[in-house]
């Protein structure tokens, strides 16, 4: 499995996918700069005139409702309908699902747009699965990507899109089969939208168009060491966002073996 991981960085390093981000002004400048750090290239488009001609050419999407509006909600829903019909594979990222009734409203029309991917935090992925779940704090987690397993699983089953919980032990849910990545730092957590570059370092991935369950894995993984390996020389959360667009230009193959922790399983659902 680790090599399967370090193959499919080297084939976002070799062709540079085209992830087009509609993206909450927090972090755009932070997910341009890892994704070119990957070695993947952004483009940060959402005005409604350009979505369908830009999206035509790239290799992915992400859509992240963070900073929503009623705008850019009809220009998110376009855009998810525009990947479906152009055959792009798309990511999903929930920020704050459950905090709203636009970001609800909005959260359940995309989510019947059959994402490829979804990815959010524990408090997310539960709102998601259950819209009646207001235990979100904001954008944190106050639940432990653990306790929201089943709520993924269900979701997975549900949606058919491929599952992504972060926490301290992510998961990457399918029909078939789970993966638990042990990686990251405790760290990460004080930096404002690591959970948000990992959604867009997934899209890179997914944009290599061959197997999504394989390429989530990947993307997950990729951040949650990068930011592992960042953290053991950041003095503090400033450093950490730094060392991670480092980490993620130079991770060499020797790292990738020698540091993941992961175990697959069969998905009993």
């Amino acid at each position: 499995m680790e090599n399967d991981i370090y193959h499919l960085l080297t084939q976002v390093r070799a062709k540079a996918p085209l992830v087009q981000n509609i993206t909450n002004f927090v972090v755009m400048n932070n997910t341009a700069n890892a994704l070119l750090a990957l070695g993947a290239s952004p483009i940060m488009v959402h005005a409604e005139e350009e979505l369908e001609e830009v999206l035509s050419f790239c290799n992915s999407l992400v859509i992240n409702i963070g900073t929503i509006s009623k705008p850019w909600a009809n220009n998110m829903i376009e855009a998810a309908k525009l990947a479906n019909k152009l055959g792009k594979p798309w990511v999903l990222d929930p920020v704050g699902a459950g905090i709203s009734k636009l970001r609800n409203e909005t959260l359940e029309t995309l989510v019947q747009l059959k994402p490829t991917v979804i990815r959010g935090n524990a408090s997310e992925i539960m709102a998601l699965q259950n819209f009646s779940n207001t235990s979100s704090k904001g954008v944190d987690s106050t639940e432990s990507s653990s306790t929201a397993l089943q709520a993924g699983q269900i979701l997975n089953k549900e949606t058919g899109a491929i599952v992504c919980i972060s926490g301290a032990i992510d998961y990457v849910i399918s029909k078939e089969e789970i993966t638990e990545v042990s990686n990251g730092s405790a760290m990460m957590t004080k930096v404002t939208g690591l959970g948000c570059t990992a959604s867009a370092i997934t899209a890179a991935f997914i944009g290599l168009g061959n197997n999504p369950y394989e390429e989530a894995v990947a993307g997950i993984t990729i951040t949650s060491l990068a930011g592992e390996l960042a953290a053991k020389i950041s003095k503090g959360p400033g450093t950490l966002q730094l060392n991670l667009y480092d980490t993620l230009y130079n991770l060499a193959k020797e790292q990738i073996l020698g540091n993941l922790k992961l175990k697959r399983y069969a998905n009993p659902s």
